[in-house]
């Protein structure tokens, strides 16, 4: 028990010297420190062009732009870190928003794909997507089809189920009705679904 209480009081004093060595590292790179820039940048070069890439693949010349981008909202916005959260939290809380504007920018755009009518058995239910998604197990291949798909459907799902968009929110970042973003997401729903049982049963 006293162990416990031991490790307890000596969590808040760990957080507080990683947010004061956060804090250093910013107010360096700040006073434009070469070396604090290279190491803010080695710090979170890894987790954001990880987190970049599974989003937007198989456009990975489109994620490094992206990486890049990221970096430099970062440095611009580095003045008004605070240290209330960790700065990786706050450096890829950077990285969602920069993913989320590539995906309304490129699902503005007037769509290719044939509104074609679905007979009611090729829409998959919400839930089935979200497992798939989901699942470890099958993360390697569900992104080799969410790679082949046409680029609104990818990236439809994908902001629908990894990034948790509500139609809603989808179609009012768009520009689009929502009636428009769930089509779109039903059309997706059922390329997927037919590329994954063409998968599983070859």
């Amino acid at each position: 028990m006293r162990r416990l209480e031991q490790q307890a009081s000596d969590q808040p004093q760990t957080i507080s010297l990683r947010a004061d060595e956060d804090l250093a590292l910013v107010q360096a790179v700040l006073r434009k420190d070469r070396k604090a820039t290279a190491e803010f940048v080695n710090r979170y070069s890894g987790h954001i062009y990880s987190y970049v890439r599974s989003r937007l693949a198989p456009q990975y010349q489109q994620a490094e732009d992206l990486v890049q981008e990221i970096f430099l909202s970062a440095w611009e916005s580095l003045s008004r870190y605070r240290g209330t959260g960790s700065l990786h939290a706050w450096v890829m809380g950077i990285a969602r928003h920069k993913v989320e504007d590539y995906y309304r920018e490129r699902l503005r755009t007037p769509e290719s794909i044939k509104d074609a009518e679905l007979d009611p058995d090729t829409s998959t239910s919400v839930a089935t997507i979200h497992q798939v998604l989901e699942q470890e197990q099958v993360r390697r291949n569900t992104q080799r089809i969410l790679s082949a798909l046409p680029e609104p459907y990818r990236l439809a799902l994908i902001w629908r189920y990894w990034e948790k968009a509500s139609a809603r929110e989808m179609a009012l970042k768009t520009g689009k009705t929502e009636k428009a973003i769930e089509r779109l997401l039903a059309r997706a729903r059922a390329e997927f679904r037919e590329r994954w049982n063409h998968a599983q049963s070859s």
